[in-house]
């Protein structure tokens, strides 16, 4: 149940500034991976605010900008195909965290983070498993990285045409798979995901071997 009792709980505790940490783009076989970070004034009820993944593209689209314009502060990060190849899907997810962290121009002094891990942080972080469904914070930040990376996602679908972008945002659907062995991977695609998602005989295939 989406409700104040942890920033309560943590403004209790000694906390004044406590800023919601998501990202969006873990699955997806293509694209950064985005993470958002928010601020709200404290006890703000913005009507219809949940986790992203629970709400349309229209109702995600206008809480967005109601979030924007009634966030303390707000920031967005990614960290590209290049270091979640590098690093591995959790680490990059982290890293854009920090990176949005990093961007706000109100310094919180708390992070609350969606998931079960907070790594690295250079402010004091905690997860909170499923915390885009309880945190008010979350929630804003989820749906933040997900307006963001739909965005992108919907303008690379022009600069790739053929893979399906705009519909799919980069997930494995089986019309994206489908693209993928007709067109080849584009700079786009995570390899160590194609890898995983397409298996062993994709690996023989020209198409990778070019690749």
């Amino acid at each position: 149940m989406l409700n104040w009792d942890i920033e309560n709980a943590c403004f209790e505790n000694g906390y004044n500034i406590v800023c919601g940490c998501d990202e969006a783009g873990r699955g997806p076989l293509a694209g950064p991976v985005f993470a958002a970070a928010a601020i709200l004034p404290r006890g703000i009820v913005i009507e219809g605010l949940d986790d992203s993944k629970r709400l349309s593209e229209k109702k995600r689209k206008a809480l967005c900008a109601e979030i924007k314009e009634k966030a303390v502060d707000y920031a967005v990060a990614h960290a590209e195909v290049y270091e979640i190849e590098a690093i591995n899907i959790l680490n990059a997810s982290m890293l854009a965290m920090r990176r949005a962290i990093a961007k706000l121009k109100v310094r919180p002094d708390l992070a609350l983070i969606d998931g079960s891990i907070a790594r690295d942080f250079d402010i004091p972080a905690y997860p909170v498993v499923k915390g885009d469904g309880k945190s008010p914070s979350v929630a804003a930040a989820s749906i933040l990285a997900k307006v963001e990376r739909d965005a992108f996602c919907l303008e690379m679908d022009r600069f790739y045409p053929g893979y399906g972008f705009a519909k799919h945002k980069g997930y494995p659907t089986k019309e994206h798979k489908q693209a993928i062995l007709k067109l080849g991977p584009c700079p786009l695609h995570r390899r160590s995901f194609l890898r995983k998602t397409l298996g062993d005989s994709f690996e023989q295939t020209d198409i990778w071997q070019n690749w």
